[in-house]
């Protein structure tokens, strides 16, 4: 069942979609909103199994400290037996992401549907 996402920080949305914790990030991603954000990623990503989904399609800029975000998440999500998926159309971060080898640890679906059909998008060695 699909809910309205709950306003958390101005760079930030969550709802439950499917089982999935769904963490909508807006705006830009840089360090002020990084800082801003980890908080709700530590805490989501603390509990043992947890099904997370991160979309960036509302993210107008993405430096790296929003890369730091994510493999900080994945890293705590596998660490928690669970998975992470990611929505991601924006070319300069797919670019970014593939430049520093992210995209090999993440896939990045064209919508959150695709993520949710992909259970296992989380394969790849930490």
């Amino acid at each position: 069942m699909h809910q309205e996402p709950a306003p958390l920080t101005r760079h930030l949305r969550v709802h439950q979609d499917r089982g999935h914790t769904v963490l909508e990030f807006h705006g830009e991603i840089d360090i002020a909103a990084a800082l801003e954000i980890a908080p709700y990623l530590d805490r989501v990503t603390a509990h043992q199994g947890v099904r997370l989904v991160i979309d960036l399609r509302q993210v107008d800029f993405f430096d790296c400290s929003g890369l730091r975000l994510l493999y900080r998440a994945r890293s705590r999500a596998l660490t928690q037996d669970g998975e992470l998926q990611l929505v991601c159309t924006h070319p300069l971060t797919l670019r970014i992401m593939r430049v520093t080898g992210l995209s090999r640890l993440l896939t990045a679906h064209p919508t959150l549907d695709a993520a949710l059909g992909q259970p296992e998008a989380t394969s790849g060695s930490l």
